[in-house]
């Protein structure tokens, strides 16, 4: 109330012509304005998943090829290293053995668990808010109509 007498009386001073003149129709109204803030939001997302198990596989034996090749190689290393038959002939048999005992072992995939994870998600929510802007004063003085803008002091 006291900013419409403040604006009421600074107006009568401004305008000598009008000094002795009444304001009428004298009105106050606030305006106000749309602010627009983003408040962010987390949210916790759970899903399933598939988690491959690991195990030890074992190789497949040797083939026939491959124990006449070892079989060959110790003979012939077996002939040189002894430099007689019976060296040749124990050489064959253990390269045989050798090569047919060749079973490695490998990491495979021998299945798979299910195994909930979660992740936290931050997602933005835009909120709405009307806030006081400004106020006006209208008001007519000699048929004239004036406005005058003005910040309230107690907002």
């Amino acid at each position: 109330m006291k900013t419409i007498l403040i604006a009421t009386a600074a107006l009568a001073l401004a305008t000598p012509v009008f000094a002795n003149q009444a304001a009428k129709d004298v009105r106050v109204f606030d305006h106000t304005k749309t602010v627009t803030t983003t408040v962010p939001v987390t949210t916790t997302e759970c899903y399933n998943v598939e988690v491959p198990i690991y195990g030890r596989a074992q190789g497949g034996g040797a083939s026939g090829g491959d124990v006449l090749g070892g079989m060959i190689l110790g003979g012939l290393l077996g002939k040189g290293a002894t430099g007689n038959d019976d060296g040749a002939a124990i050489g064959a048999i253990l390269g045989g053995i050798v090569a047919a005992d060749n079973k490695q072992s490998k990491q495979v995939v021998t299945g798979y668990r299910i195994e909930r994870q979660c992740a936290d998600k931050v997602t933005n929510k835009y909120q709405s808010q009307e806030v006081y802007s400004h106020s006006t004063v209208r008001f007519t003085v000699g048929g004239y109509r004036y406005v005058l803008e003005f910040n309230r002091s107690d907002r």
